[in-house]
């Protein structure tokens, strides 16, 4: 269901941007279907946590109000060609996804 694409850029300051697009409905709970008039159940992403070669560097707690396929970015003013980044997200209803790359 939900995809995560990961892009990692230079930045002028010779740091890394980790930027993340994680492909999620975020539903708020509030929210009514059109054709049935019943609530939409609440599904949205509860935590992100970003990863430089294995060990946690920052975390983001999310909740409903985050709107639908929600873009987080961080800056690494540490990393190195060939370090690892990796990000994993969970949501609400247990399901969980992430991404891995290498800085170039």
């Amino acid at each position: 269901m939900a995809s995560t694409k990961m892009k990692i850029k230079k930045d002028k300051s010779g740091g890394h941007v980790v930027m993340v697009l994680v492909k999620h409905p975020m539903e708020t709970g509030n929210r009514k279907d059109k054709k049935t008039g019943e609530k939409v159940p609440a599904h949205f992403i509860q935590t992100i946590v970003f990863s430089h070669n294995g060990q946690a560097v920052a975390q983001a707690d999310l909740g409903p109000a985050v709107s639908k396929n929600p873009l987080t970015q961080i800056l690494l003013t540490s990393a190195k060609s060939g370090d690892k980044v990796a990000v994993q997200w969970t949501d609400n209803k247990g399901e969980t996804g992430g991404a891995e790359a290498a800085i170039k």
